[in-house]
C-alpha cells in the first residue's frame, strides 16, 4: 500500500486498495478507527494502520481539492466498479 498521496493517480490507487485488496467499504468521512470486523466484531485496524490510513485519506482530500475533484464522487465511482453496479450516464 502507499504511503503518501501526491496527486490524483495516487488518491485512485488508495481508492483501489481499500475496496479491492481490503475489501473495506469506506467513506472518505469516516475515521479507520471505528471500522469493525463484522465476523470477529475485532477492530479492522490497529491504532498504527489507522493513523496512517487517516493521514493518506486527509491528503486524499487536500489533493482532491486542489484539482477541483469531488472526492465522494469519485469514491463513489470506484464502489460501484466494486460492487459491478453500472451508472447512467448523463
Amino acid at each position: 500500500m502507499i504511503v503518501s498521496i501526491q496527486n490524483l493517480e495516487d488518491v485512485k490507487s488508495f481508492f483501489h486498495h481499500l475496496l479491492f485488496k481490503e475489501r473495506l467499504n469506506f467513506h472518505p468521512d469516516e475515521d479507520f478507527q471505528n471500522y469493525i470486523d463484522q465476523e470477529t466484531m475485532q477492530p479492522t485496524y490497529t491504532a498504527q494502520e489507522a493513523l496512517l490510513r487517516n493521514k493518506l485519506i486527509e491528503q486524499a482530500f487536500q489533493v482532491c481539492e486542489a484539482h477541483q475533484v469531488d472526492i465522494y464522487q469519485l469514491g463513489s465511482d470506484y464502489l460501484f466498479k466494486y460492487l459491478n453496479i453500472k451508472t447512467p450516464k448523463p
